[in-house]
């Protein structure tokens, strides 16, 4: 190959494979470079792009996967690409669907895209995948008979059903909360069973179950249904339903779509990557973009798979690999590429950058959460000094809300203004400001207290019991409680809920005189109905964040070596929640969580509690074993690479009130050759000794070895069949026939062999209804390999149970040929 030639396909990201070596395939090559260079130099959209980014430009026609790692200029690409098949190809904007997951980077896109191609072109197609189903539901509803004006549930609109549930089955959070159902009812709509239901207007009111989830779900399917109201899971699902039913409206909608973008495509769910990959079977222009190694959402449907597996799906896609960042330093890139590497699930890249080294990685480890905080505190002031920042270049991450309690403390102290991201300061969240509120009315019974605290939980206290208390607190000269304590007697306040109020108050008054205050905190809640309140409301952060109130006590209490003064105690407290708030665009530090900070980037970047437990987080390992390993390993390379110029990591010893044991650095700490960063503070032979000890044990997530229909030998348990294979849990349900039991077996029991050729006629045991349908990938695990699509024959019962497709035979022959060719067995789904 020429050397001119052979420079300009390092130039322009061409791969050497695919020019060839022969005469032929080189003047191809030639020809290419050409188009490309003379493409560049005419068109000033194009100038400021690099070799890859205009290589994922220009390449518009087929099956394309861009993998775009952090700060390459993703969205840079995706609106050039848009705005190149206006201005280049000639294409109508309103015959280009780009979706993406947030409506604000929906909104930058089409902001970016119109100052490309102008502000006359419909750019109503530069959506989210909600976006885009609301727009096709209200055109396309009434063909399943729902009207076009339907209702869409946001979450808090779905809590006010559930409540409504809770109350007609009289359960409360002690049997499950909010956030559980909201993703049993999320994962049991990842099929379509439940719109046999909805659709074939049945009831599951005359339904009798004993799985509580299930009757919780029903009841919410019912409420629904009455009010023809659709959820964000189902605004996909119905979607998806009507282009498999309807042919016609399939058609219709395929043959508009010609050019379709995906951006973050590694947060694909099963039903919204077969939205796009059915209306891309006309024209077959499907571009993919996103990164794998930032897949953060898996616990809500996110199947990087989808990503990483798309050239298995589609052989003849072109791949592109974006790995020139423009935002961080290589200190910092080294550390977030050593960490990303020991995932699995990825496309292997490590990200570079033309950037000086610039400052080095520091992790510091301190004896205590104040010791890590105070440190955090003065490093801020260093960089203030030394780099001539602002405090709103600085940005303190985290992976759960609560760890924000010690960090806001430590920044008050120090007088350094700060904001909450996507979240409340910890101390002004509704149920902390409930127990410090009952805590000073007991104390101080002033008025502000009392007006918040009387009726709440609800007493059956009204206008009129607060109208003649007032009136009688003016006329005394009394506080509220004064009064009421005074004037009890009176016909008008004597209510029960009123001397039930008073009771309490009396005997948390007296039990303040020998308890401690976190002790104390806990007589508050189960006295005052507070924690009773919190457990039906079902929502699980509130007492996660009065756990973490009632921990902050005990260790002052610890640090004091002995009880706190109660009025002391909210002299100090009160001063964490009267902040300077006047001035909304005051120069602050940032906090928030690691999953709000995705597509963000900040000069200088904390990551805080970075502690074995919290990240990697125990409920997350518990509940998804190896799958939560490696989403929280990609959770901790977000963090990293949403530094520009410095990043710290930091931890502390002491006790995890979330796991129950002492405090060790995370896992992820241990992965980082010591090498690419900075220690201040010492690691003890001990703690690193106990933190590898002490991880939680994962067996392999890959270690499935059988499919549902074997048989099987256990040594205990004798014979059975499996009957359906959790990826979730890591476990196989097996029904066992010498027994007549259904029992869940880990995937890393040993001692579970496979009977070949075993007839036994013994049924498998049933699903709790269609909310428990086998898991997608249990049926294509029994299906063989899913990417073989080569004379695949498939059981007709079995095709009915994945798909939801409608014969083709209204298709002209063409179209009909695209349609057969695309819809398989659904092939390219994946299960957990």
């Amino acid at each position: 190959m020429p050397a001119k030639l052979f420079l300009w396909t390092l130039q322009f990201g061409l791969s050497l494979p695919r020019l060839g070596n022969n005469c032929i395939n080189l003047q191809a090559g030639r020809q290419e470079i050409n188009s490309l260079i003379k493409i560049k130099m005419t068109d000033p959209n194009l100038e400021n792009l690099n070799a890859k980014q205009l290589q994922a430009v220009t390449t518009t026609e087929g099956y394309v996967r861009v993998i775009a790692g952090a700060g390459s200029g993703k969205t840079k690409a995706l609106t050039s690409r848009f705005a190149y098949i206006v201005n280049r190809l000639g294409i109508n904007s309103s015959n280009i669907l780009c979706v993406t997951f947030t409506n604000k980077a929906a909104q930058e896109m089409k902001k970016r895209v119109k100052a490309l191609v102008g502000d006359t072109r419909d750019l109503s197609l530069i959506t989210t995948y909600h976006g885009f189903c609301v727009r096709f539901l209200r055109e396309e509803i009434n063909k399943i008979h729902y009207p076009k004006n339907f209702i869409i549930l946001d979450t808090e609109d779905q809590k006010t059903i559930l409540r409504d549930v809770f109350s007609e089955l009289e359960i409360n959070s002690r049997h499950l909360t909010f956030k559980q159902v909201l993703q049993f009812i999320s994962k049991s709509k990842s099929t379509s069973d439940y719109l046999a239901y909805i659709l074939g207007n049945k009831s599951f009111e005359d339904q009798q179950t004993e799985n509580l989830s299930l009757r919780v779900f029903h009841r919410y399917l019912d409420k629904q249904k009455r009010n023809y109201a659709l959820d964000f899971d189902d605004l996909i699902h119905f979607t998806v339903y009507i282009l498999n039913s309807f042919q016609d409206v399939l058609l219709k909608w395929q043959k508009n779509m010609h050019y379709i973008q995906v951006d973050e495509a590694q947060d694909s769910s099963d039903s919204q990557f077969e939205l796009v990959e059915m209306l891309s079977r006309v024209h077959q222009n499907l571009f993919v973009v996103g990164d794998p190694d930032q897949t953060i959402y898996e616990w809500r449907g996110a199947k990087p798979e989808y990503l990483v597996d798309f050239d298995k799906m589609f052989p003849d896609c072109q791949t592109i690999i974006m790995n020139q960042n423009y935002r961080s330093t290589p200190n910092i890139l080294q550390v977030g590429n050593h960490i990303i590497k020991n995932n699995t699930v990825r496309v292997a890249k490590d990200m570079v950058t033309d950037k000086p080294a610039g400052f080095e990685v520091v992790h510091f480890h301190g004896k205590n959460d104040f010791e890590e905080t105070q440190w955090v505190a003065g490093e801020i002031r260093e960089i203030l000094k030394t780099e001539k920042a602002a405090y709103s270049d600085i940005t303190i991450l985290y992976r759960a809300n609560h760890i924000s309690r010690n960090i806001e403390q430590a920044l008050i102290k120090a007088n350094i203004p700060y904001s909450i991201f996507g979240g409340i300061k910890f101390f002004e969240r509704k149920e902390i400001k409930d127990v410090l509120s009952f805590l000073r009315l007991m104390v101080i019974g002033d008025n502000i207290s009392f007006l918040r605290m009387f009726n709440h939980p609800a007493r059956g206290l009204g206008k009129k019991f607060l109208g003649r208390l007032s009136y009688l607190a003016r006329e005394q000269n009394l506080s509220l409680l004064k009064a009421l304590q005074r004037n009890i007697s009176d016909t008008e306040l004597a209510k029960k809920g009123a001397v039930e109020f008073l009771k309490i108050i009396e005997e948390l008054q007296a039990i303040s005189k020998t308890k401690s205050i976190s002790d104390l905190v806990k007589d508050i809640l189960e006295k005052s109905g507070l924690a009773e309140l919190y457990r039906k409301d079902g929502d699980q952060d509130r007492l996660e964040n009065i756990k973490e109130l009632v921990s902050s006590m005990m260790l002052l209490e610890k640090e004091n070596n002995e009880g706190i003064n109660v009025e002391e105690y909210l002299q100090e407290v009160y001063l964490y929640t009267d902040l300077d708030t006047q001035n909304k665009n005051q120069d602050k530090v940032k906090l928030m969580t690691i999953h709000i900070s995705k597509g963000l980037e900040f000069p200088y970047v904390f990551l805080c509690g970075f502690t074995e437990g919290v990240i990697p987080s125990a409920l997350s390992i518990k509940e998804r074993r190896k799958r939560a390993i490696e989403e929280e390993r990609r959770l901790t390379y977000v963090a990293v690479t949403r530094a520009e110029k410095r990043f710290y990591i930091t931890d502390s010893e002491g006790f995890n009130f979330t796991t129950g044991l002492n405090k060790y650095p995370s896992r992820f700490l241990f992965e980082i050759k010591e090498e690419f960063y900075v220690r201040k503070g010492k690691l003890s032979p001990e703690i690193i000794q106990n933190n590898q000890a002490g991880k939680t044990s994962v067996p392999d997530g890959d270690a499935q070895a059988f499919k549902v229909g074997d048989t099987v030998m256990h040594e205990v348990f004798k014979k059975g069949k499996v009957t359906q294979v959790n990826f979730d849990k890591n476990e196989y349900r097996i029904d066992f026939f010498e027994i007549g039991k259904e029992k869940p077996i880990d995937f890393s029991f040993g001692f579970l062999t496979k009977i070949e050729g075993d007839q036994h006629a013994e049924a498998p045991a049933q699903g709790d209804g269609p909310a428990m349908a086998e898991d997608l990938k249990s049926h294509l695990g029994s299906l063989g390999d899913p990417f073989a699509q080569q004379d695949k024959q498939t059981d007709p019962k079995e095709e009915k149970d994945i798909l939801w497709h409608s014969p083709a035979a209204t298709l002209p022959d063409n179209e009909k040929k695209i349609q057969n060719d695309k819809k398989g067995n659904k092939w390219w789904k994946f299960g957990n």
